[in-house]
């Protein structure tokens, strides 16, 4: 549908949610709601709750744009929902959503593809914790849930006894939790608009660990943008997004993080509903390549659809 089209549909901004990450959802769900009221659209927000269906035909969404983090919106529930009901949307699909959420199966189909992961193990609840323990042999890694985001439930273990308390809290968020090789480098992510990569953001906080308070508090992080790497590490890791992206399935605007250990460029996960708060870095990227908050917007509107 043309920006005009869309103008004359009812576009239901839906966040919030019933994630860990609700919070962040109603922060990315406000900023585009307010962007798509001032460009001339007939936008409408609604707090993704238990009684999502019978809101989108009360309030007559023609249109979704999904501002939902998580589980229960990033995960290819609500969009199998909007597939069933036939209301368009914007984002990746259903099978896209639900694979990218999943960090296990991200890595996997990355491995897959031939693009450089993390090593890394996995624990599932009912599993012999002694045994998932015993087989880490060098530290730190990460322990952290498979299905979640913004670093919830996340841990950096440095020995056994850290390890055992990180997979008992990431196992409060999910029954499947990532044992990864913790990276000792710069941190970076590659925001892909349309298949199209966007300039790359260096990460640098102030902690020393992009946790939850560096990324959602203003000025506990420092990015670097565009990220002081040569045209041909720069366009590597560019297209290593792409590929990704492609690789789950992603549709409209999507995220790949990754961290950089001298000359390898390693993919930690894809982002399928980046946030578009005051701090997140989708909008950061979109700005350097000339594009303002109201132009991304609307450019990821112009995405919607079904059956994707």
């Amino acid at each position: 549908m043309t920006r005009e089209e869309l103008k004359q549909r009812t576009v239901g901004v839906l966040m919030g949610g019933v994630s860990a990450e609700r919070e962040i959802s109603l922060r990315t769900g406000n900023a585009i709601l307010t962007a798509l009221l001032g460009a001339g659209y007939k936008a409408i927000g609604i707090d993704a709750g238990p009684d999502l269906p019978q809101r989108l035909q009360s309030e007559g969404v023609e249109v979704a744009f999904i501002a939902l983090h998580g589980r229960g919106g990033e995960d290819g529930s609500v969009q199998g929902l909007l597939e069933t009901i036939g209301i368009p949307y914007t984002g990746s699909g259903i099978l896209a959503s639900s694979l990218a959420l999943d960090k296990v199966m991200t890595k996997r189909i990355l491995l897959q593809q031939g693009l450089p992961t993390p090593l890394f193990d996995v624990y599932r609840i009912g599993d012999d914790l002694t045994a998932v323990v015993s087989r880490i042999k060098t530290y730190p890694v990460i322990a952290k849930p498979a299905r979640e985001g913004s670093t919830i439930g996340v841990t950096i273990a440095g020995d056994a006894a850290a390890l055992r308390q990180g997979l008992t809290v990431a196992a409060g968020y999910d029954r499947q939790v990532v044992i990864e090789e913790f990276i000792k480098g710069r941190e970076t992510t590659v925001s892909v608009l349309d298949g199209v990569a966007l300039p790359i953001i260096e990460v640098v906080p102030k902690s020393g660990f992009y946790d939850f308070a560096s990324k959602y508090t203003a000025g506990q992080t420092e990015y670097l943008l565009p990220a002081a790497f040569d045209a041909q590490v720069t366009a590597r890791m560019q297209q290593i997004a792409v590929d990704a992206c492609n690789a789950i399935g992603c549709s409209g605007a999507a995220r790949v993080d990754f961290m950089v250990r001298g000359d390898e460029l390693l993919c930690l996960e894809v982002n399928t509903i980046p946030g578009m708060t005051a701090t997140s870095l989708l909008p950061k990227a979109a700005a350097a390549a000339g594009i303002d908050f109201t132009e991304l917007v609307q450019r990821i509107l112009e995405g919607a659809g079904l059956d994707k």
